[in-house]
């Protein structure tokens, strides 16, 4: 498996060098992101491992392949990433609105995961202000 990735990094497509020149050497946000790397049975174009993101560039035989792509994409999923597929002629045809897409992605995972991280004033030991709880509230407590 991990022959045939390096195959394939050796051998990209049109449109996987258009997006690869954009993610590389964290040029998104900071993000590394790998080429033709293995997940499980499977070997995905791009993936950003934190966040979780998987990026799918699909030709042609892809269309008839419906049924595959899905049950990737759902073990994928299962193991918590994010899949984002793109056709090969829209990278082409339409790069900065691909571009713009994994960009929201990755802002909208990166957020999720901060979230995550944060934990509430009662998680990290602080009790809420009776008194201030209830003057801004403007009731009782009690």
């Amino acid at each position: 498996m991990k022959e045939l990735a390096r195959s394939l990094r050796k051998n990209q497509t049109n449109a996987e060098q258009v997006i690869w020149q954009q993610i590389r050497n964290r040029q998104l946000l900071g993000y590394k992101f790998r080429r033709q790397q293995v997940i499980g049975p499977f070997i995905v174009d791009f993936v950003c491992l934190e966040p979780k993101l998987v990026i799918e560039i699909d030709g042609g035989q892809h269309a008839d392949q419906k049924q595959y792509d899905q049950d990737r994409s759902h073990y994928l999923q299962q193991l918590g990433y994010r899949v984002l597929r793109f056709w090969n002629h829209e990278v082409l045809q339409d790069t900065p609105a691909v571009m713009e897409a994994i960009h929201l992605t990755v802002l909208e995972l990166r957020e999720s995961v901060k979230a995550e991280e944060t934990p509430s004033p009662l998680e990290r030991g602080n009790t809420p202000n009776l008194i201030a709880l209830a003057y801004e509230s403007k009731e009782p407590l009690i």
